[in-house]
């Protein structure tokens, strides 16, 4: 029943490490080792693709008066705020690049760009109109009102008015507003009818975007990344590029709320609309490329010459920090994908902040955050670790007689149960509690890997940010050491080959943390270091000496 116990606990972790070394895979943009998914094309078509005409939109209509439209020479309009430096094209008034001030790229002291267009990534904000007549889209040609400046000292909030020459008598104006400290757009739209007969546009609000999903850079990270659709009635409706490809995306076509979304690792893109607005979503890919666009239009009604109507929505462009998105809009803050563990990571992310309220620091907030964890359950692992105490001081008989039949396994067994009994031990009481606590610590894990609070967020000294790998390699080093000492006081398995996994394996897992997160690892040692303290203070209430096996008792075990 031991090398049962042994098996289930084997087993458990080498599917694990199975489970990482396919994030692995997809993290350096290789196939799924498992049911891998159909690669997508490079784009390298991708800034022509954007020119797209949004005929392809469902219900629009051709766009043939397009290039009859006035000359405007096309420009970039750049501006600043104390969290946003972001890059206006006149052609449509699109915001085709944002660089979050506050976020460093990976291993650059440069801030990280989330919307670009360049050769080698798109990723850009569209709007525009859709009717049965020709209206400006977001291909037309607009002009700056007036001219772009930065946010200055002790502004709050500054405005980029765009107007677009009249497109079948109709003139739409863009006014962006941003706020310091917001990472949330207001885009006011406009629609002036200048034209001799009533009009009923459409307006439509899309990201634009390539198939690329390489967009982390923490090892064995494996979170999803592209559209998201959300409403009060679906929910959260996570799209993936490849079943757009096939036709089988499923998502809430219509709706009344909600929002649609672009999400990748630590960051996200948003329209946002007020609730009580019909709207129709969609997710497709841009005919002719190697593009995909998700976004929503609503219906504007009619606009009678001479009359104008306007439209409120925003934008939001930043990190995924919860707190952040859940004054924003409801269900924002579902872009940070916990997957699976969602019910249980949550409340811990909750639990992780509030620490980090009082203590001011994340690398401490972790710390702390294991200890009550281990707090939690401490009673249930002390049952285990008596278990496995019990375990440990009738090895040696079991050894023996193990030795002296082994011969005769039918009666080896009965006098295995036979010494279980006499002693009063469970050899799956320590497996059970570890079982439950596997969906803890595996949210846990999550957690930290989702949360982008720990970019750039310092611990002490060297450690200057939790969400990278730890420079000097101190932490895997000391992370290797706690896991040889774990694994040292348990006692050797009657099998020479499970005696050597049950050192291997650990080995090969503390080898693999070199390239984890600093604020990963910080937690695994936390957690290695309590539960040997608590292994050792279990076996010393019992009696039972703590007894370290060492790597060469294998070789006497094998003679």
């Amino acid at each position: 029943m031991s090398d049962i116990r042994r098996s289930i606990l084997w087993v458990i972790f080498a599917f694990s490490l199975i489970l990482l070394w396919d994030a692995w895979q997809v993290h350096n943009g290789r196939p799924k080792t498992f049911f891998p998914a159909p690669q997508d094309k490079p784009a390298a078509t991708a800034p022509a693709a954007v020119a797209q005409p949004v005929a392809a939109l469902p219900g629009a209509a051709p766009l043939a008066s397009d290039a009859a439209a006035p000359e405007i020479p096309r420009q970039t309009h750049v501006v600043s705020t104390d969290v946003l430096k972001l890059s206006f094209d006149s052609e449509g008034g699109s915001l085709i690049g944002a660089d979050l001030l506050k976020h460093r790229a990976a291993g650059q002291d440069a801030a990280i760009r989330l919307l670009t267009q360049d050769d080698r990534h798109t990723y850009v904000a569209q709007t525009g109109l859709l009717g049965s007549s020709p209206l400006p889209t977001h291909k037309a040609p607009m002009r700056l009102v007036g001219k772009a400046q930065d946010l200055a000292e002790g502004q709050d909030s500054l405005t980029l008015r765009f107007e677009s020459a009249p497109v079948g008598g109709v003139v739409l104006a863009k006014t962006y507003t941003l706020k310091r400290g917001g990472y949330d757009i207001a885009v006011r739209h406009e629609v002036i009818n200048q034209g001799a007969v009533p009009v009923s546009p459409a307006l439509y609000l899309q990201l634009v975007r390539d198939g690329s999903t390489k967009d982390s850079d923490v090892p064995f990270a494996s979170t999803f990344t592209g559209p998201a659709v959300y409403s009060d009635a679906a929910k959260f409706q996570k799209i993936a590029f490849e079943d757009v490809d096939k036709g089988k995306a499923d998502f809430t076509r219509s709706a009344n709320d909600g929002y649609v979304a672009m999400v990748q690792h630590y960051f996200a893109t948003a329209w946002l609309l007020d609730a009580g607005i019909a709207r129709d979503n969609y997710a497709e890919k841009v005919p002719g490329g190697a593009l995909y666009r998700a976004g929503m239009k609503s219906a504007l009604g009619e606009i009678a010459p001479g009359q104008s109507k306007a439209f409120e929505a925003r934008l939001f462009v930043g990190p995924q920090e919860e707190k952040l998105l859940e004054r924003l809009a409801p269900g924002l803050e579902l872009v940070k994908d916990y997957g699976w563990t969602t019910i249980v990571a949550k409340p811990l992310y909750w639990l992780l902040e509030k620490i980090h309220a009082f203590v001011g620091n994340w690398g401490w907030s972790i710390v702390l955050l294991v200890v009550v964890i281990k707090a939690a359950f401490y009673w249930l692992n002390a049952n285990a670790y008596r278990s496995m105490a019990k375990m440990k001081a009738i090895n040696p008989r079991i050894q023996e007689m193990r030795e002296r039949l082994k011969d005769k396994p039918q009666q080896m067994q009965q006098e295995m149960m036979r010494i279980y009994r006499e002693e009063k031990v469970n050899p799956l009481g320590g497996c059970l509690p570890i079982l439950i606590q596997i969906p803890v610590f595996i949210a846990l894990y999550t957690v930290l890997l989702a949360s982008v609070e720990m970019r750039n967020a310092p611990w002490v000294g060297w450690i200057t940010d939790l969400s990278s790998k730890d420079p000097f390699y101190i932490l895997p080093v000391v992370l290797t050491l706690t896991t040889v000492i774990q694994t040292a006081l348990n006692p050797l398995p009657p099998d020479p080959m499970q005696a050597k996994m049950m050192w291997i394996m650990p080995l090969v897992f503390s080898v693999m943390f070199f390239s984890f997160p600093a604020g990963l690892v910080l937690y695994w040692i936390t957690n290695n270091t309590l539960t040997i303290l608590q292994q050792a203070h279990i076996n010393r209430r019992m009696g039972v000496p703590l007894k370290i096996t060492l790597p060469t008792q294998l070789f006497k075990q094998a003679k």
